[in-house]
């Protein structure tokens, strides 16, 4: 017979009266298919309790290397020279982190939280410890390697994560160039830094961190009820690879869904009454400033005509050495009133006229996790704009929902500098129009705008941010707030928050494409939409394409029979034209001279289009593109015979279909070259979730594309990427007979007060 989680409670109660606090830290895990862990609580302590103690089953070596890394502490175990799970070297890594997550920042991020969210975290680690307790006695994981570095955690190490993830909208992709920045006759001595780092850290952020999301209200569903396809495009490795878990306290709580790592909240899910997904936006998320500098001294600068000193911050970080010595190494770094400095050079240069600080708006959001934690608990589309409203703590990302009513969401609330266009002209440079905006760090007046409506001085008032609800549909696609529906336009915002007029990209053209008419939408819809893996930008490109084709010459023969072969997907069985029109593609973004019908604001949907392959100058860009693609494929070592599910894989060897975003591939997937004809996903498709609202509460079905768990070792480290390579979606069970009558279904019950673990089967 099963022991019921109030038997425990009560058991735990008369056994120790006295020790309150560990007697309230009880939890039921319930494991369902895949082992998605369905955890049950009395109160917010016991809630974080199970949270990390099933995390910490699953993803135990995962959890401990990130903690290592944002607490500055890589170089310590693996070296200067070493790598982080997003490929930044450990070094600068650890300058960074050591500084940012300061204690008095930590420190001062903790004691904002309410009392709730406290005992949550508190939970969190406490369950992490025991399962890491559990683990070593049983032999660490192998991804923990000799398991030195392996350590306990507190709830500071937890703030420490979710400082990180406010950071990877803005100041997070400058760590290089804040670690490396210093004076004109220092420089010589500074690090060594890659720039290109910087820059490709900032051009894939929304590659690797896209999504796409589809609300559909009652006006447009076929069974007159609200429905959401949640598509989150999150990397499958590291930090910010999400997990899949439900989260209930009775009468009190009952969510299902993502979370990122560290985070005892549900990011992207449903509950009873509401579904939402998120999307990363286009906002601007922070600034920079351009500091003039006081010509006696390059480390002073003016302000109003005053001359302050840059504030030298000292950063000592243990480093193993080839021998396995430790040292300590020494960094500066250098902070204005405006923020960190940061240097690029070409770009931000630090001379003796001139230096750039970076302020970063979500640096001061404390209020993210109670921002989740209320979504979480929302019970309509109204309550959950009610309380971004309130609380403004999304730190880059849009928000759509939908509810029991039949109401479809769009948000774009999340944490923006409030600079707007008057201040933009009076104080930013020509840079202004570009990825980065630049404003003048000499005068006061150019500071961010602050509002009494705004949850947090120097961001925008939510009035002044794009909010749409419809009864047909709302999407997203990583483009502005511009077209979420094109049947009401969202425009005349801030252009740190929204621009208009501006292209949009294949995957948003797509959705456009196949959300456009009248035709009811249902569940299978939003499934096709990712699964029939269409390539978009072939339907705009591939018969003038093939129509270039016919006039090749013999060494361009083969290469035209495939494209010509290939059926426009990027599924499983897509043939090697898909790799050349991927090739081609690229080279033909970088020349938009080649279309035949430029961008029109008037029609952004349609334009721009097809290829001008009667013009000479268009077709030797083709036949130049084309003969590098016969390269690139030899090169590769990819045979003429194979198929994508050969070449694009997981982790686990599994076959993964989708392809770049680039191409208006809705299923997203970025992969990188691993060995010869083979390529490794990491990052795309993460947690996909359909949820439709029925009569008797929500009906969800949905996949974690990378699976549950990151240990090879599992027996969920693949099951759900093999179920996804199949195309098709499991049912999330959520309801207690959901629950109960998976097939899969097993328990736990654990207490910090009773070391022995109690199953039930």
């Amino acid at each position: 017979m099963q022991l019921s989680l109030a038997a425990v409670l009560a058991a735990a109660s008369m056994a120790s009266q006295a020790h309150e606090v560990a007697a309230d830290a009880t939890a039921q895990i319930r494991r369902t298919s895949f082992g998605t862990p369905h955890i049950l609580a009395e109160n917010e302590r016991g809630l974080g309790y199970g949270i990390g103690y099933a995390y910490a089953q699953d993803n135990l070596c995962l959890l401990a290397n990130e903690v290592l890394t944002v607490n500055g502490e890589r170089s310590r175990y693996f070296g200067a020279a070493g790598k982080t799970a997003d490929e930044r070297e450990n070094l600068p890594s650890d300058v960074f982190f050591t500084w940012f997550n300061n204690r008095a920042a930590v420190e001062g991020f903790l004691q904002a939280q309410s009392p709730e969210m406290r005992d949550r975290l508190e939970g969190y680690a406490s369950g992490y410890n025991r399962a890491l307790a559990e683990r070593r006695s049983q032999g660490l994981p192998a991804e923990c390697g000799a398991g030195d570095w392996v350590r306990p955690i507190d709830s500071l190490d937890l703030v420490k994560l979710t400082r990180r993830l406010l950071a990877e909208g803005g100041l997070g992709q400058f760590a290089e160039a804040v670690v490396a920045a210093a004076p004109p006759e220092l420089a010589a001595a500074a690090p060594r830094v890659d720039y290109s780092q910087v820059l490709a850290r900032q051009e894939q952020f929304a590659q690797t961190r896209g999504s796409n999301a589809v609300a559909v209200g009652a006006e447009r569903s076929a069974s007159g009820r609200a429905l959401l396809l949640a598509n989150p495009h999150f990397p499958w490795v590291g930090g910010m690879r999400f997990y899949q878990m439900q989260l209930t306290i009775p009468g009190k709580l009952n969510v299902m869904g993502a979370a990122l790592p560290g985070l005892p909240v549900v990011n992207i899910g449903f509950n009873q009454h509401l579904a939402w997904t998120h999307t990363v936006d286009t906002s601007k998320h922070f600034t920079l400033y351009r500091l003039e500098l006081d010509p006696k001294d390059p480390t002073r600068y003016l302000l109003d005509g005053e001359s302050l000193a840059l504030e030298k911050y000292p950063v000592s970080i243990t480093v193993k050495g080839d021998d396995g010595a430790l040292q300590q190494v020494e960094r500066p770094l250098y902070l204005s009133r405006f923020g960190p400095v940061v240097q690029w050079p070409g770009r931000l240069d630090w001379d003796r006229q001139a230096a750039f600080s970076l302020r970063d708006a979500n640096l001061d959001n404390t209020r993210v996790l109670e921002q989740w934690y209320q979504v979480n608990r929302a019970d309509s589309v109204q309550a959950l704009k009610a309380s971004v409203g309130k609380l403004q703590g999304i730190p880059w990302v849009n928000t759509l929902a939908v509810d029991e009513s039949g109401a479809a969401l769009y948000l774009n609330q999340s944490v923006v500098p409030y600079v707007d266009q008057a201040l933009l002209a009076q104080c930013s440079n020509p840079q202004a129009s570009g990825p980065m905006v630049v404003l003048d760090g000499s005068r006061s007046a150019c500071q961010w705008k602050v509002d009494p409506q705004a949850a947090q001085p120097g961001i925008f008032p939510p009035s002044l941010l794009p909010s749409l609800e419809r009864r047909d549909y709302v999407q997203h696609a990583n483009d502005s707030a511009w077209q979420v529906n094109p049947a009401a336009p969202l425009t005349g915002f801030s252009p740190l928050v929204s621009r208009a007029d501006e292209p949009l990209r294949m995957r948003t053209r797509f959705a456009l494409n196949r959300l456009q008419g009248s035709a009811k939408l249902g569940v299978a819809e939003l499934q096709q939409m990712v699964f029939d893996d269409e390539v978009y930008l072939a339907r705009v490109l591939r018969q003038d394409l093939l129509q270039w084709c016919q006039g090749v010459e013999a060494d361009l023969k083969a290469l035209c029979a495939s494209l010509q072969a290939w059926d426009g997907k990027a599924g499983l069985e897509a043939g090697i034209g898909l790799v050349h029109f991927e090739n081609i593609a690229a080279v033909l973004a970088e020349h938009p001279e080649t279309w035949r019908v430029a961008f029109d604001p008037a029609d952004p949907q349609h334009t721009p289009r097809g290829l001008a392959v009667e013009q000479a100058a268009v077709r030797k860009v083709l036949r130049e593109a084309a003969l590098a693609s016969l390269a690139q494929v030899k090169e590769a070592g990819l045979a003429d015979d194979m198929r994508w599910g050969q070449v694009q894989q997981g982790m686990n060897g599994v076959p993964v279909a989708g392809g770049p975003q680039e191409l208006g591939v809705y299923n997203a997937m970025l992969s990188v070259p691993v060995a010869p004809g083979k390529r490794l996903v990491v990052s795309g498709t993460s947690y996909l979730q359909v949820v439709s609202f029925t009569e008797h509460g929500p009906k969800a079905e949905g996949l974690l594309a990378f699976s549950l768990s990151s240990e090879a070792g599992s027996s969920h480290a693949a099951d759900q990427t093999k179920a996804f390579a199949a195309g098709k979606l499991a049912p999330i069970p959520f309801t207690e007979a959901q629950i109960k009558a998976d097939p899969q279904y097993r328990q736990v019950v654990i207490s910090e007060r009773d070391k022995p673990v109690v199953a039930r089967h």
